[in-house]
């Protein structure tokens, strides 16, 4: 069992503080997609390769932080929120993470280049997604004031107003998309129809980074709601 000493390294003066140590690994990890996607868009694999090892360096980083959460996490652990639901949002923010590894596995894999008429909105909308992954992840860095505050008090009303502007963030994605596959319908009859199907992939791969995100926020504000 692990001793006392082993667990306050682990989890410090707060036990959140790995949540949010594991939200910055995650941030590390969607935020080289936007160079990623610059690369293979100029054709440049082995810069993308080496975005793509930075990438899955991040994500099992992230894997190691949360194993080391779920194993020593004390079951007896005063909270004001239950233990089920700090594993829950750690589940979510580790899919934003794996959710990257994807994109990035999946169009080096492939060699995938994005049509040129699609380029700059796809870039666009990468950026709003690693947006709302970054709302999330300073939403999340407030657990530890709302912990002080006992989940009252104006620390509440800054939480809320955070998760608002991740909420605006994920419409706003969720509008891009469907502009974004709207594009691409009219260039189908022009392409592959393999390309086509994993450049749909891509794009919906995309979004999730965004909807994982908001749903982080929302687990949080399930928090502030009990």
């Amino acid at each position: 069992m692990p001793t006392p000493s082993y667990l306050s390294r682990i989890f410090g003066s707060s036990p959140v503080r790995p949540m949010q140590q594991h939200m910055d690994k995650v941030i590390k990890c969607v935020s080289e997609l936007k160079p990623f996607i610059a690369a293979t868009n100029a054709a440049d694999w082995d810069q993308a390769r080496e975005i793509q090892g930075r990438i899955h360096r991040y994500e099992n980083e992230a894997d190691e932080i949360k194993k080391e959460i779920r194993l020593n996490l004390p079951k007896g652990i005063f909270m004001p929120f239950s233990r089920v639901d700090l594993l829950e949002m750690l589940r979510i923010q580790d899919l934003v993470a794996n959710r990257a590894k994807d994109i990035a596995g999946l169009m080096l894999g492939r060699r995938m280049e994005i049509p040129p008429q699609l380029a700059p909105d796809v870039i666009s909308f990468v950026e709003r997604s690693i947006d709302a992954a970054k709302q999330a992840r300073n939403a999340i860095n407030e657990l530890d004031e709302l912990i002080e505050t006992g989940f009252r008090g104006t620390e509440v009303d800054v939480v809320q107003s955070m998760i608002k502007k991740l909420d605006k963030i994920e419409t706003d994605t969720d509008e891009q998309q469907v502009k974004l596959r709207a594009a691409l319908f009219e260039l189908e009859d022009s392409l592959a129809p393999v390309k086509v199907m994993f450049l749909y992939q891509v794009i919906d791969w995309i979004g999730a980074v965004a909807d994982l995100s908001q749903r982080v926020g929302s687990r949080l504000e399930y928090l502030l709601a009990r």
